[in-house]
């Protein structure tokens, strides 16, 4: 390879710069890329989530590689991310035998704990759909539901109905939902649930568990199952239903998530269709975002699941954060260092901390949390960060950019923090600001357009004096 382009490759990776690396291999012939670019294709493949694909480049070259521990260790990265955990560990180990490496032993540690916990579930899975096939032998197919009385299942309040209740389902709106899903057949049972109410806040939150996940050690909570519809945004098919989540989001492509969860899309349920293909009868999985996306086995199918539904007086369930302990964290929690840098560059701008911490405020009071999503005030705080950054550390590139995001407002300890965030409304925003011109991109660096600036301070100034 091309010393000159080996410097950029690596240059790049260490700036974090993986889709330069992509686009710059995909640029050669063919002909032209030998072992070492499709490594660097692969690896920075892994670095964007792209596993699949990193995985194919990776086998394409199983018989060059059979002696290189970088082969190896790319190779079991994406077994992992895509929960292959024994051949990941198999993959490891091979290339810690070849190169011992204190970082590898630690993700076989790692990808052995996750093995283990797998195939409990698989154990578990497979014992309750035996059972399952047994009843049916036994006393046939039954109508869903039948004996349950689905009457109180559902919460019943304005808020419920305001945003999440949906029209009774047609065949036509049936069809239409399971085609913006990609094709995913609804189970009977869901579509019976839903005919008694498209969905809503059921009474019984709370699902028992085997496995301890980030809310609690023996049980998850939901704070709503979603409706067959296309208009109402947190219905299955509506702009913040089950494919938004899965592409903006970054959940597994496996199936259908149906339910919310009170980590505010931090965690969710879904209908998992990898056993049964995507006419089958799925089960249900729930899938933490805050543990690399991890698997936890709930139920053999929704009627299961439904039927498993516990009150949350069950539980000693984890506090949850009140309305105003979020207003104090806005109101009084400390900024991050970087954010606190930008503001302290910015000191020409009165009352800069005070306006940013109102206008969060505004978008708590409207939310009942700190998240920034892709309505109006939100936009406003992308817009601001944007703007403080660039006064800085002016003109970063797009992916210099989003790198530093993440240490401004999404992770600031437990102060003034919205606890994570979704990378996909960063860059829709990007993209927006972009396409409006309010950011301009000049030879691949980024920068507000003339008279953005002020409007930005001008909007932000109505915000946090409203």
């Amino acid at each position: 390879m091309d010393q000159e382009l080996q410097a950029r490759l690596d240059e790049w990776h260490e700036n974090n710069e993986f889709d330069r690396i992509v686009d710059a291999v995909l640029e050669l012939p063919v002909v032209e890329r030998d072992y070492e670019l499709l490594g660097h294709l692969a690896r920075a493949y892994n670095n964007v989530g792209r596993y699949n694909e990193a995985l194919e480049q990776l086998l394409a070259l199983a018989d060059q590689g059979r002696e290189d521990p970088r082969w190896f260790y790319r190779t079991g990265y994406a077994y992992y991310h895509l929960q292959r955990y024994a051949e990941a560990a198999e993959a490891f180990s091979r290339s810690h035998e070849l190169e011992p490496d204190e970082d590898v032993e630690e993700w076989i540690e790692l990808v052995r704990e996750k093995e283990e916990r797998w195939e409990r579930q698989e154990r578990r899975a497979a014992a309750d759909r035996a059972e399952r096939m047994r009843i049916v032998e036994e006393e046939g197919q039954q109508e869903p539901f039948a004996g349950m009385d689905l009457s109180a299942f559902w919460e019943d309040s304005a808020y419920a109905r305001e945003t999440y209740v949906c029209e009774p389902p047609t065949e036509e709106m049936i069809a239409a939902v399971e085609e913006e899903l990609g094709g995913y057949k609804l189970p009977a049972s869901y579509i019976a649930l839903m005919q008694v109410q498209n969905g809503g806040i059921p009474r019984n939150t709370c699902f028992p568990t085997e496995e301890a996940t980030s809310w609690a050690e023996d049980h998850i909570a939901i704070s709503s199952i979603m409706g067959i519809g296309l208009d109402k945004p947190e219905a299955l098919g509506g702009s913040s239903g089950s494919r938004f989540m899965i592409e903006d989001w970054g959940y597994p492509d496996i199936g259908v998530v149906i339910c919310d969860c009170p980590s505010a899309g931090h965690d969710v349920v879904m209908l998992d269709y990898r056993a049964c293909g995507k006419d089958g009868e799925p089960s249900v999985i729930h899938v933490d975002q805050e543990s690399d996306y991890e698997v936890t086995y709930l139920a053999p199918d929704f009627e299961s699941f439904v039927r498993g539904l516990r009150p949350a007086e069950d539980y000693e369930t984890p506090a949850e954060v009140t309305l105003e302990e979020n207003l104090q964290k806005v109101t009084n929690g400390a900024f991050s260092p970087l954010l606190a840098e930008l503001c302290t560059a910015a000191a020409e701008v009165e009352g800069l901390e005070l306006l940013i911490r109102r206008s969060a405020e505004r978008l708590v009071r409207e939310k009942g949390y700190f998240a920034l999503h892709a309505d109006e005030k939100s936009v406003l705080m992308y817009d601001v960060q944007f703007w403080l950054y660039t006064r800085v550390y002016p003109e970063p590139t797009t992916e210099e950019y989003l790198k530093v995001y993440s240490g401004m407002i999404a992770f600031g300890g437990q102060g003034f923090s919205t606890g994570g965030y979704a990378p996909g409304f960063v860059e829709d925003w990007l993209k927006d600001r972009l396409k409006n011109g309010i950011i301009r991109k000049d030879h691949g660096k980024l920068r507000l357009a003339e008279g953005a600036a002020a409007d930005i301070l001008e909007r932000l100034k109505v915000a946090g004096q409203a």
